[in-house]
């Protein structure tokens, strides 16, 4: 035999339910967490668009891109590569640097030559000096045009978005240097 509840424990549990509700909403610390701005001046959101050459640099007394963990297969599926490449405004490395970009690659795919990209362009010249956007995507190395989204940012880049287009300028097969174009087009503040 089931035993019920009188109707006035119910109404009882409510109120105490309501009660203990206002008074901790009235505490305010159910929304310490979280302020909203109102911003009195609209901030406009702008669109940059900049050229920049990645040197791949894996040769020489000082490369710019270590391997980290070698592949056990024979296609070189899992290869990890850290980098801490040069950003030059031309293609030649003895241009002017005006960056660094910073992450790794690896090889993501086991039909082709698919990278994932983790980089963060850093910059350190001109009014960029000390700002950052973040490229996380897929680099499938063998077509003439690669695009990659920018994520995020620092700096003058907070609240980045947008995306990259890279072109292999020059590749060394006997070194595996590399030298790639990357048009940036990014929205920021």
């Amino acid at each position: 035999m089931a035993t019920t509840l009188p109707n006035s424990f119910f109404s009882t549990l409510v109120v105490f339910v309501l009660v203990a509700s206002i008074l901790y909403r009235a505490t305010g610390e159910a929304d310490d967490f979280l302020v909203e701005l109102n911003q009195s001046k609209p901030v406009r959101e702008k669109l940059s668009h900049f050229r920049v050459y990645w040197h791949d640099i894996m040769s020489g007394r000082n490369p710019t891109s270590i391997q980290i963990v070698k592949s056990p297969t024979s296609d070189g599926f899992g290869t990890v590569n850290m980098i801490d490449n040069p950003l030059t405004l031309g293609p030649e490395l003895s241009s002017k640097l005006v960056g660094k970009a910073q992450g790794f690659y690896a090889l993501a795919s086991q039909g082709e030559v698919g990278l994932l990209m983790t980089m963060n362009f850093v910059f350190i010249e001109g009014k960029y000096n000390g700002s950052t956007f973040t490229v996380l995507g897929r680099n499938a190395v063998f077509n003439k045009v690669r695009e990659m989204p920018v994520i995020g940012g620092s700096g003058l880049f907070r609240f980045a978005r947008g995306y990259v287009q890279a072109r292999t300028h020059t590749f060394d097969l006997k070194t595996g240097d590399a030298t790639i174009e990357y048009n940036v087009y990014v929205m920021h503040y």
